[in-house]
């Protein structure tokens, strides 16, 4: 039996000293439960999955995990529970919410509730760039004298985390268009309550809830349209839909790109292994010219984005350039985990099509003269349908070699919308890209402890854990 919840208990109660979150161990789910055990909250929890890190983290918080979806975990009663975007209706646990009638929220509605009523929240949007151009703001914001909260899907590294509630005006929210909760299928930014925003980018992406562009855009339009007249849109011109979406916000338009009708410009973009070096133009003046140790015109442009906003903040240049200067990056984007013999092991979140394209152009671009072998792992929902099939075919120029790893097949989809890795490898070969398909992780450290030579810059690219992959490929070299 599917849960129905009362839309009426969609609400905090006036007492809250309890609060049961229910997928705790999501990245988003445990800094809220981290942020609320901070404020002084009794914070429990539930998951299927409760393993390290996030295991380790929560209890080192201090906060009780029940793992499985089972009614008792609403004993004893809480005063509210937050409901994570994995729960289903029919979990036992969602029933049982139903059934005792305590007051719920889904992630997104709390961290508008507990953490953005008070504070101007600057939301960074889009297919591509969240993560890294956040996690840039939220550390430059730090670095010039302001105390941001935020909350982030990736741990930045200045920080050693992915939240903080902060003491000044501003909350960096990373803002994603995924659906909220069973019961509230909308994107999740909407709930962010955006003051100021970044518009990084707007593609065809998360297939199993968005059935085509057009409602991708659609909920886009809702979000630039949340942007109040004394708030700002820092949208990315060089992207069709966003100059379409941006005509559309409620609040004035920062252009950024590297087009001659944008605002601001970034130009003479060169890269050296890690390092980006860059000029920025505003109003087609020089500006100044930057650093950042991230490689690629991507991350040059999420880089300006920040610039933008933040001169628009009122905060001074030397200090803008000194934060990105600094900026120690994020985890799992484009990270070096190693260097074995002359073997440099990176590990990048890369997965849709435009995104792997990106940190390739970006890894060739930081070492044009050694070999670059890329290891893909389609693991999302979305690059496990076919619906993506011809894209990643054209997805991995520049790469000396690709190894891409066979799917686990999606349960509720039938065989011929299931995305092929051999299908993708003999595209490859057909472009005369030297290219390898093997059935599983241990296959491809055996190709790999085989095949690597000092020079080389292997990229692992998956949005999950990939098996340990990094840590035992290292291991394998060192032997």
């Amino acid at each position: 039996m599917a849960a129905r919840l009362d839309p009426l208990l969609n609400r905090v109660p006036e007492q809250v000293h309890h609060i049961h979150i229910m997928g705790v161990c999501g990245t988003g789910m445990a800094a809220m439960a981290g942020m609320l055990k901070d404020l002084g909250f009794k914070v429990t929890g539930s998951d299927q999955n409760v393993y390290p890190p996030m295991s380790d983290f929560l209890a080192r918080a201090g906060i009780d995990v029940m793992e499985g979806y089972l009614p008792e975990n609403l004993d004893p009663r809480p005063d509210l529970v937050i409901v994570g975007n994995v729960i289903q209706a029919v979990f036992p646990e969602a029933e049982q919410l139903a059934e005792l009638q305590i007051p719920y929220l889904s992630m997104p509605q709390a961290l508008g509730h507990f953490f953005l009523n008070n504070k101007k929240s600057l939301v960074v949007a889009g297919t591509h760039g969240k993560t890294t151009t956040s996690s840039m703001l939220a550390t430059a914001l730090y670095r010039a004298g302001s105390s941001p909260g935020f909350l982030i899907g990736g741990i930045v590294e200045a920080f050693g985390r992915n939240f903080r509630i902060g003491e000044g005006d501003f909350f960096v929210v990373e803002g994603d268009e995924y659906d909220t909760a069973f019961f509230n299928k909308v994107s999740k930014f909407l709930h962010y309550q955006p003051h100021y925003a970044i518009l990084t980018s707007i593609e065809f992406d998360h297939a199993d809830i968005f059935a085509d562009l057009d409602q991708i855009k659609d909920s886009f339009t809702e979000f630039v349209r949340l942007i109040p007249s004394d708030g700002a849109l820092v949208a990315c011109m060089d992207d069709p839909v966003v100059a379409e979406i941006a005509n559309l916000a409620g609040g004035p338009v920062i252009s950024y790109g590297t087009g001659d009708n944008c605002r601001w410009q970034l130009r003479n973009l060169a890269v050296s292994g890690l390092t980006s070096t860059f000029k920025v133009y505003k109003d087609g003046v020089l500006y100044g010219e930057f650093s950042l140790p991230m490689p690629g015109q991507h991350n040059g442009l999420n880089a300006l984005s920040v610039i933008a906003l933040l001169d628009h903040l009122g905060i001074r240049q030397d200090a803008i350039r000194q934060g990105l200067a600094s900026f120690e990056g994020v985890k799992r984007r484009q990270q070096i985990r190693g260097e074995v013999g002359g073997i440099t092991v990176l590990d990048d979140f890369a997965h849709h099509p435009t995104a792997v394209k990106e940190t390739i152009k970006a890894l060739h671009l930081g070492w044009p003269d050694r070999r670059l072998i890329i290891v893909f792992e389609p693991r999302t929902n979305s690059s496990r349908r076919a619906v993506f099939q011809q894209q990643y075919e054209g997805a991995f120029g520049g790469a000396d070699m690709v190894i891409v790893r066979e799917i686990v097949p999606l349960a509720t989809v039938p065989d011929e919308e299931q995305f092929s890795s051999q299908k993708l490898v003999a595209s490859l070969v057909g472009q005369e890209i030297a290219a390898e398909y093997f059935p599983d992780t241990d296959t491809i450290l055996n190709f790999l402890a085989d095949q690597a030579r000092p020079g080389d810059v292997i990229a692992i690219l998956s949005n999950g854990g990939f098996d340990n992959i990094h840590q035992r490929l290292l291991a394998r070299l060192e032997r």
